[in-house]
């Protein structure tokens, strides 16, 4: 049942912990109810914030004047396609990490090194989620959604999403509530390509050579668990939001720019590391950048910091706040600024507040 409380906090629905309440919270447990909620607060002229697993916001500390709905909407429908691929619609409250395991256990490739990821399904559009060389943009075939503007249900092809590295139409509007995604998955005993150094080497294969889905499933949950990246209760390192900063991605000239920078400040023999990008761009690692800037794992004496096994995890010690995690993730992007010209671009969706 849809539940409903006055002045509700919502940090306890994120990862990292952090926020001030919501003037209510509703728990929409079912699609028709997320869209009535929806209707019902429009109606009103409330505003509106959408919130699921919680695992890629920042909410102020003052909190949110609006009406929060919290999605916890089930449900996963399986069809044959005419090319004897399986599509899957998955209900956007559904635990991610659940639906790869499933789809992994079902022999279904596409999505296996997207284990580990925390949050719900709604959320992987709106950000395109990906990991070790693997998008959800490259499987997602269909988006259903409630247009808050026209009041109706409608069916996005990916074309309408604007799917972009991190990133897609969706992220940081409020017209569109993901209701349901289906993804379209291949039947195979195998992985698709992987694509990634690290995975590839856990694995004990070649970049672009196939591996059995378990194992790719568990070797990708694995080096998350490294990291600090799989939400563990008495794991400290992963009280945060996952990566707070994207891989920058650059133009030649910018990327050369950097390149020379970085010799300059850390010598030639220590290589900027360099990863595909589409359209003639470059990808590179923050990580290296930030490192290099100065902030290494640990970093920060006080209740935020830096993970002490992941630089790009800001976490949350216990008594934090979000003022303190801001202020810590601008300190490190004014340090990479200065040091190497590249603005670093902060993944998770701010709610209260801006960058």
């Amino acid at each position: 049942m849809t539940f409903e409380r006055s002045r509700a906090p919502l940090a306890p629905l994120t990862t990292i912990g952090l926020g001030g309440p919501a003037d209510r919270l509703i728990r929409a447990e079912s699609e028709e109810e997320l869209i009535e909620t929806v209707r019902e607060a429009d109606r009103d002229r409330e505003k509106v914030f959408v919130i699921a697993g919680g695992s890629n916001v920042v909410i102020a500390d003052e909190g949110v004047h609006a009406t929060a709905i919290h999605v916890a909407s089930h449900g996963i429908k399986t069809a044959r396609e005419p090319d004897e691929r399986v599509s899957l619609t998955v209900q956007a409250g559904e635990q991610w990490n659940a639906v790869v395991a499933a789809s992994v256990a079902d022999r279904l490739s596409g999505l296996e090194c997207l284990a580990g990821i925390p949050g719900t399904t709604g959320a992987t559009p709106i950000q395109n989620v990906g990991a070790y060389g693997q998008e959800v943009a490259s499987t997602i075939t269909a988006l259903r959604v409630y247009d808050r503007e026209s009041g109706e249900t409608v069916t996005l092809a990916p074309a309408d999403c604007g799917f972009g590295y991190r990133t897609s139409r969706f992220k940081g509007g409020d017209r569109y509530v993901v209701l349901a995604v289906t993804f379209t998955l291949t039947p195979s005993e195998l992985s698709e390509p992987v694509a990634y150094p690290q995975l590839a080497e856990a694995l004990g294969i070649e970049v672009g050579q196939r591996a059995p889905l378990s194992d790719v499933r568990i070797a990708v949950h694995a080096l998350r668990r490294a990291k600090g990246m799989v939400i563990d209760p008495t794991d400290p390192d992963s009280v945060s939001v996952g990566s707070f900063f994207t891989n920058p991605v650059l133009t030649g000239s910018d990327f050369e720019q950097l390149q020379q920078r970085a010799a300059e400040r850390v010598g030639p023999d220590d290589q900027l590391p360099t990863y595909p990008a589409p359209e003639g761009r470059v990808k590179t690692s923050a990580a290296w950048l930030i490192e290099r800037s100065g902030f290494s794992r640990g970093y920060g004496d006080g209740d935020v910091g830096i993970s002490d096994r992941h630089t790009l995890a800001l976490i949350n010690r216990g008594e934090g706040t979000t003022a303190e995690l801001v202020a810590l993730a601008r300190e490190i992007a004014d340090g990479v600024e200065r040091d190497f010209g590249v603005k670093l671009v902060p993944e998770p969706v701010f709610v209260g507040h801006s960058w």
